[in-house]
């Protein structure tokens, strides 16, 4: 039997494998796997570190870790101790509240019950802000449809909480509320989160190395968190294959949707092909839906994207061009350059000449300002050409630059 809580409610699995020296590592993966569980709630904080004061990140981390650390040893220690192993697989869905009433009684047993009822509301509506926020911005990023970005009166999108709500009511439908299959599915989801993490820690590593970061961890380390979820990853399937089935009913749908709007555009003039292949046999039906579709290809070409710009010579301005060509759709490239009064820009402008030759799918159009580059400006020239932020980009700022790049508002980085 292995045991594991996270604080608020304490899972445990049985097997009938009796420990012997052949298989005492294996029993111990499947425990260290089940018990993995148990450090569940890191991944809340992401959802706040925006909202947070400088310093305070890794002051929230240090204190879960240290909650952690105490009370799920603690726990567990105390359930062997107190309660008859041959008694734990009776109260396997409410192990907590009957280590209460067997050492402090009812009250007890009440009040560690209403506390986790209070701790798990808290979940829920911690799990509805993060999905929103982060839903929107993928809407906003186009990775997910327009029709998430409707919003209510108070300025709620309504929509992303709505699907998240049956999103969960199915889930919950689906495991029939079995709390066992319920606990499997949400281990999944968490161990694949806490990978992503480490994975996108990789990729700033790599892809993001100037980028000024206020906390630093060794690469070293990463990988080895990440072979560890891993392999807590494989050691729940064995423990909780049909979870892991249910898993993989809810993450083939997502990926697909997301790879759909990713290439969308291909998608679109696929079926412009296919209509004009079409087009004498059904000529009225194609005409319509070519005429629907070269439309809808137009505007979503038609978006304008920005690059700032600080001088950079032209190696750097083909990387932009390249990567404004690999990864968005569009064919208009505004290029601004916020210089001082006495500063030239000539060397630029030739520069961009060539570039401007070199791609000529995209239409390149430079715009000289006078003044400080810096969040206001930022704003302004957003309202001004109604071009939303997270389609505006700039190269790596180094360490001397004045602005921290979450206070520009969304917009994105080019290496």
């Amino acid at each position: 039997m292995f045991v594991c809580s996270n604080g608020l409610e304490t899972f445990h699995l049985n097997w009938e494998i009796p420990i012997t020296s052949d298989n005492l590592i294996y029993v111990l993966f499947l425990g260290f796997s089940a018990a993995m569980l148990g450090i569940s709630g890191f991944e809340s904080s992401a959802n706040f570190v925006e909202e947070q004061q400088t310093g305070v990140f890794p002051k929230t981390l240090r204190n879960m870790w240290a909650i952690v650390s105490f009370f799920n040893p603690a726990i567990a220690i105390l359930l062997i101790a107190v309660i008859p192993i041959a008694e734990l697989d009776g109260y396997r869905e409410s192990l907590l509240s009957y280590l209460g009433h067997t050492t402090g009684g009812t009250w007890l047993s009440m009040l560690i019950s209403v506390d986790a009822v209070l701790v798990l509301c808290g979940a829920v509506l911690t799990s509805f802000v993060g999905v929103s926020g982060l839903l929107k911005r993928m809407t906003l990023d186009r990775i997910l449809p327009n029709y998430f970005l409707k919003e209510n009166k108070r300025g709620s999108n309504y929509r992303i909480i709505i699907t998240f709500l049956i999103l969960c009511i199915s889930v919950l439908i689906v495991t029939k509320g079995h709390l066992e299959s319920l606990a499997g599915v949400y281990t999944f989801s968490f161990l694949a989160v806490m990978a992503l993490f480490g994975i996108g820690n990789l990729l700033l590593k790599f892809k993001r190395r100037k980028l000024p970061r206020p906390e630093k961890t060794r690469g070293f380390s990463v990988v080895l968190a990440i072979l560890f979820i891993i392999a807590a990853f494989l050691g729940n399937i064995i423990l909780n294959e049909e979870a892991f089935a249910t898993f993989i009913k809810y993450l083939v749908p997502a990926i697909l949707v997301v790879a759909i709007m990713l290439g969308r555009s291909t998608l679109i003039q696929l079926g412009v092909d296919t209509l004009d292949y079409f087009y004498k046999p059904i000529r009225k039906f194609a005409v319509i839906g070519n005429r629907y579709l070269q439309n809808m290809h137009r505007k979503i070409h038609a978006q304008e994207f920005v690059f700032y710009t600080k001088g950079d010579d032209v190696a750097i301005l083909n990387k932009v061009m390249q990567y404004v060509q690999n990864n968005e759709t569009t064919k208009k490239l505004k290029i601004v350059n916020v210089k001082k009064a006495y500063e030239s820009n000539e060397a630029l402008k030739i520069d961009l000449e060539v570039l401007d030759r070199a791609y000529p799918e995209i239409h390149i159009e430079f715009i000289e300002i006078d003044g400080v580059f810096g969040p206001e400006l930022i704003d302004e020239l957003s309202k001004k050409w109604n071009i939303p932020k997270n389609f505006m980009f700039i190269g790596s700022p180094g360490d001397k630059f004045s602005y921290r790049v979450s206070e520009l508002g969304g917009v994105r980085l080019i290496m």
